[in-house]
């Protein structure tokens, strides 16, 4: 079985943001990026999936500007086997990242495809339900445990709800997203680097694929939000009271 794997190219988790001076955006100019951690963990549970014996390749995909290559080669130096990047010069809907890798999925023809449950800088959690619909394919959302059956060819999948945990059993070809308590991403190697820059990279476009990029959204201002007032330190619990009632107005 072959497993492929969507991932993204973000700011990293641990930078301060900042916004553009024109409001346009955030700003994205000499700033450390990363690999969402989404996607780490989703590649992670691929490469578990692998070294168990229940897949033979692992490959990842990702889609964006010529620099979107250096997240790929964390992937690969991770473990995938190979990885596939759609250039593309704009930013990506959620659905037209999902129709692209409708795309890749009739190409590559995988038993199954794991994507993180969501980016960490637009927050869609979309891409996942939309390429599960668009394919037809079963899915299971926000996995904290995923468990294959090769011979009967099915995914039973662990998922976090509201009320606890809910299992989902799903017929193979699948779509999974990661939840964050599935598992803990491994760090890439040296020699694992170093082995990842031989690896294969196939490029398509958009235009190739025959897909039409576009968005029916557009972004007028992205602003910072409101500064929070600095906390009070009360000397009593009768103080608390006081001003929960007479300035909070919440009792």
């Amino acid at each position: 079985m072959k497993i492929m794997v969507a991932v993204k190219r973000v700011v990293d988790y641990a930078v301060k943001i900042r916004i553009k001076p024109d409001k346009s955006g955030v700003e994205t100019q000499n700033v450390k990026m990363s690999m969402n951690p989404f996607c780490e963990i989703a590649l992670e549970e691929a490469l578990k999936i692998k070294e168990s014996g229940l897949a033979k390749e692992v490959v990842a995909v990702t889609m964006g500007p010529s620099n979107c290559v250096d997240t790929l080669r964390t992937g690969l130096a991770m473990g995938a086997d190979r990885g596939i990047h759609v250039e593309a010069a704009r930013d990506l809907v959620p659905l037209s990242v999902a129709k692209v890798l409708k795309k890749l999925v009739e190409v590559e023809n995988p038993g199954l495809l794991i994507l993180g449950k969501q980016a960490i800088d637009d927050d869609c959690n979309q891409t996942g339900q939309m390429i599960a619909g668009l394919l037809g394919w079963p899915q299971g959302t926000f996995a904290s445990k995923v468990v294959l059956d090769k011979e009967k060819r099915v995914a039973t999948v662990d998922r976090e709800v509201d009320g606890g945990l809910e299992t989902l059993c799903l017929d193979l070809p699948a779509v999974i997203t990661t939840d964050l308590r599935l598992n803990q991403p491994r760090y890439a190697t040296l020699p694992n680097i170093m082995k990842a820059k031989s690896k294969p990279i196939k490029k398509y476009t958009p235009e190739e694929l025959n897909v039409e990029i576009k968005s029916d959204l557009e972004v007028v201002q992205v602003t910072e939000p409101p500064k929070r007032k600095a906390g009070v330190i009360l000397s009593s619990v009768d103080e608390l009271i006081d001003k929960l009632k007479n300035e909070a107005h919440v009792i």
